[in-house]
């Protein structure tokens, strides 16, 4: 009946090292517009080359404002078209990754680099299936990209889970209750500041 009653979360604490499967997918989709947009953007170069080429040939200057008018739309709209494609694909893939990573170590009850070798063996395999061609090209994609997927992020998946013990080293063994981001970075501050006064 009194205050200290606790509320009952629906959701289990996160586990140390996991990754938050919004903020990666956010990170992933604006990185992918910068990567599709830049892409577009290169390889536009030689169609302004032509247009420039046109231009020194047509003696009209209407004909040449509305040529120039004309590459600039073209140019704007490759460009945003490859932000998007980019940013949609990417922001897919890194849903898809750190969502099925997350749902595995909950799952598992533990996160180990098995979690990010079997989120990136799936999600690489995925996206074979997915990508265009006959039934027996997809079949390839799933394989190889099953094997590369596990490859590629088996060396990722040791080097994050070193770099998470090595940041929690500091943390875990002045107090029972696990703390992270900016408290806790404030109580490693006031600690060394203590040590030094």
């Amino acid at each position: 009946m009194g205050g200290t009653e606790e509320p009952i979360s629906a959701y289990a604490p996160k586990m140390a090292g996991t990754v938050n499967w919004g903020t990666a997918t956010v990170v992933g989709v604006f990185a992918g517009m910068l990567y599709g947009g830049s892409k577009e953007a290169a390889a536009s170069v030689s169609k302004d080359a032509e247009v420039m080429l046109k231009l020194g040939s047509t003696p009209d200057k209407r004909e040449q404002y509305r040529l120039m008018r004309d590459a600039m739309e073209k140019r704007f709209i490759r460009v945003t078209r490859g932000s998007i494609v980019g940013g949609v694909r990417l922001g897919m893939f890194t849903a898809g990754f750190y969502g099925l990573q997350n749902l595995l170590a909950e799952k598992r009850g533990v996160h180990d680099i098995y979690n990010v070798v079997g989120s990136g063996s799936a999600t690489a395999a995925t996206f074979g299936l997915i990508m265009p061609g006959s039934l027996r090209w997809r079949a390839r994609n799933v394989l190889l990209g099953s094997v590369l997927g596990a490859a590629f992020c088996l060396p990722l998946g040791w080097i994050h889970l070193k770099l998470v013990e090595k940041a929690n080293e500091g943390s875990s063994g002045e107090r029972g209750e696990a703390t992270s981001g900016v408290g806790a970075a404030i109580e490693r501050l006031e600690g060394n500041l203590k040590k030094k006064i």
